[in-house]
């Protein structure tokens, strides 16, 4: 299952899982219109994650190899977490969700997740605001700040490289952390500031943890890099709070995939 999440965190892989979901059965010289900006290599990486994860299975057609969808790894995960009950009506607000984004094309984009962990509020905040905790699931980052409003914000690897920085923007211990965000692990990446508001409700003996991330005046880059790292983060805090191990995703492999 971690071979899943980590081949879903990338935006191109996910585009190229898209294209295949709208027509099966594509070559790699098709699969690469599909990534205009990337060589041939980087296409074929990226088929290789999802070929390892499962999620792509390929098959001969003459001198062609072509590229399928395998959804199975994906509805092993809602299996998981959806129960059969609660299926019929997660799957028509996802329904729902999309057509109002679809049929709202001023709106701001954003990203919104949630995630029901088996903890206290207590101990929610403090793996989000502990310096200790968060270089544990948070890509061994570790956070700087004392939470008071105005004061800086910062997640900084243990060589001193930072990786964001912003500003407290409101802090309600153990209930609501609103801050700014800014990429600084990419040079490149000079968008204006975006926003993340995590919220905590309790709910019994799990805690239900909201994430948003908006701000964005349009799809930037930032919000296309920070997608599929959130996933990960949450997915990397529920199982540290739950377990006592965060998961332990693998570094991208090398690809070996041919047309």
């Amino acid at each position: 299952m971690e071979e899943v999440f980590r081949a879903l965190a990338d935006p191109n892989r996910r585009a190229l899982l898209d294209a295949l979901h709208e027509r099966d059965g594509r070559s790699l010289g098709e699969l690469e219109d599909v990534l205009p900006g990337m060589t041939r290599f980087g296409v074929m990486k990226h088929l290789r994650v999802l070929s390892d994860a499962g999620l792509v299975s390929t098959r001969r057609d003459g001198r062609r190899k072509l590229h399928y969808l395998n959804p199975v790894p994906i509805q092993l995960i809602a299996d998981r977490w959806i129960s059969r009950f609660a299926a019929p009506w997660t799957a028509g607000l996802a329904d729902l969700k999309a057509t109002l984004e679809a049929t709202s094309p001023m709106s701001a984009p954003k990203h919104v997740y949630e995630v029901y962990i088996r903890t206290t509020p207590e101990r929610l905040w403090q793996a989000i605001t502990d310096p200790a905790m968060t270089s544990i699931y948070y890509f061994n980052s570790r956070i700087e700040s004392d939470f008071t409003p105005g004061s800086p914000f910062a997640m900084r690897r243990a060589d001193g490289r930072l990786d964001i920085d912003g500003e407290i923007i409101e802090a309600d211990p153990p209930r609501k952390l609103v801050h700014s965000f800014n990429i600084r692990w990419n040079p490149e990446i000079d968008d204006p500031p975006s926003r993340v508001t995590w919220e905590i409700t309790p709910m019994g003996e799990v805690c239900r943890l909201s994430l948003v991330h908006d701000g964005f005046a349009s799809e930037t880059r930032t919000f296309e890099e920070v997608g599929g790292g959130w996933s990960l983060i949450l997915s990397s805090l529920k199982s540290l709070l739950e377990t006592g191990e965060p998961l332990h995703v693998g570094e991208q492999e090398e690809a070996g995939a041919t047309a």
